[in-house]
């Protein structure tokens, strides 16, 4: 079975509370409670993992225990180098999601670290984002019965 760790960084806790205009109204534990039931119903095994701490998601990124992952950086997406180096350095697989549409907010939200490495960057979807990722990874990278 292929396992799918599911990466949330800083302020990601927030979501369905902070700026409800931008990233929505459901909570964090909704969306995973939705990105789990998929999921189960494609057949894959997903973990999740949050923190508002940018060494916190490289160290879960060193475990290397996943075979591909689901990335939203959220506002490291635009500054962090070493959560990019950490990215290659543990040669997995990923697909960045976003909730928003950076390229259509602030101007410093277009320098993007991650777009380049990823196998694929979903945004401006909402929740909905997270959905896709996990049918793109059930398409590419599960077993053959």
């Amino acid at each position: 079975m292929t396992t799918v760790l599911v990466l949330q960084g800083p302020n990601l806790n927030l979501v369905g509370t902070r700026e409800p205009e931008i990233y929505g109204r459901e909570s964090l534990d909704e969306i995973h409670a939705g990105i789990g039931a998929r999921a189960g119903e494609l057949g894959l095994d997903v973990t999740f993992f949050q923190s508002n701490h940018e060494g916190a998601l490289i160290d879960r990124l060193h475990q290397r225990d996943f075979d591909v992952a689901i990335v939203n950086a959220g506002g490291l997406t635009h500054t962090s180098v070493a959560l990019r180096d950490a990215l290659l350095a543990v040669q997995r697989p990923f697909i960045e999601v976003h909730l928003s549409d950076p390229s259509r907010r602030e101007a410093f939200r277009r320098v993007n670290f991650l777009h380049d490495i990823a196998l694929e960057s979903i945004v401006g979807q909402g929740a909905r984002g997270y959905q896709l990722a996990l049918e793109t990874i059930a398409a590419r990278f599960r077993s053959a019965p």
